[in-house]
């Protein structure tokens, strides 16, 4: 069975999408309709601007929605998908792609999602850092024993067994990073990100989000959606709108959502965006299946 992924964040690359929109009609005509949605030429910084340019987050996660999106649908008959998933903002290109969402609704969703956790980002000084090689319990154990009243520090992102990453408060993200290391883990890297994504710290973005996303028409998806607060295949509208609000503040629980998908039959995983990162994740979930990125 065919299954069809989305990255989120990070996969971003200057040149991102330029082959599609020089080389495909469908393509060119819906990067221009964004353009106008968003009231800036967005294509202008993904072709040619610079990567301090297309790091910032209100540009990175509608510039990874867009080169998403965009290839999956310029796949016509190729894109038939049993299941979708999407690693955190890939969630939204993953319902737009299954027809739960429109591409517009997708894009001003996405944009309005990138502003309202720049915002959060900027109001405390919070950051992300990758662990790797150490039981995802241990690290939660570990986190749990850090965070206090004031400083926070969560287990943010769970990508693949030995690999996940860690959220919160700057000096609560130095001080579980000591222990973890401390306590065998092979690496502790901090991150290069504006802010604690997926963490408590979010709570203001998730506060603004949660009236732009219960506004906005869901249908009901052409297959089943793992989401990424349960890992769990969703169908139902009102259910998809909830875990959407939930993301913010919630891990991406991407293991189970893969190990759930194979469990369902899924055997053939293509990666539908920017760089090949879920690719990796999936090959270190599970060496039964295949996954790679569009033909």
């Amino acid at each position: 069975m065919k299954a069809f992924v989305f990255p989120g964040q990070g996969a971003q690359f200057v040149g991102m999408g330029k082959d599609l929109y020089e080389g495909n009609e469908q393509a060119r005509e819906l990067f221009e309709k964004a353009n106008e949605i968003l009231g800036y030429r967005i294509t202008d910084i993904m072709f040619e601007g610079t990567d301090e340019d297309l790091k910032q987050t209100k540009v990175t996660q509608p510039a990874v929605f867009l080169h998403s999106v965009i290839s999956a649908l310029c796949m016509g008959e190729d894109f038939k998908p049993a299941m979708v998933a999407g690693h955190s903002l890939g969630e939204f290109s993953a319902l737009v792609a299954a027809g739960a969402l429109s591409f517009e609704d997708g894009l001003r969703l996405v944009y309005a999602r990138a502003m309202a956790m720049q915002k959060a980002c900027e109001a405390a000084p919070s950051t992300m850092a990758a662990i790797i090689g150490m039981a995802d319990e241990k690290v939660v154990e570990i986190c749990a024993e850090v965070s206090t009243g004031d400083q926070v520090v969560v287990a943010a992102n769970f990508n693949c067994p030995g690999q996940l990453v860690i959220s919160g408060n700057v000096e609560a993200v130095k001080e579980a990073c000591a222990r973890i290391k401390a306590a065998g883990a092979k690496r502790a890297l901090p991150l290069n990100v504006g802010g604690a994504f997926h963490s408590p710290l979010m709570q203001p973005a998730k506060d603004e989000l949660q009236k732009a996303i219960e506004a906005t028409e869901v249908k009901v998806p052409q297959c089943p959606i793992y989401q990424n607060v349960d890992g769990m295949p969703h169908t139902d509208p009102e259910e998809i709108k909830a875990n959407l609000i939930a993301q913010l503040t919630s891990s991406v629980r991407w293991t189970q959502c893969v190990q759930n998908m194979i469990n369902d039959g899924a055997d053939d995983f293509t990666e539908c965006g920017p760089g090949k990162a879920l690719q990796g994740m999936i090959a270190r979930i599970s060496k039964e299946v295949t996954a790679h990125g569009i033909e």
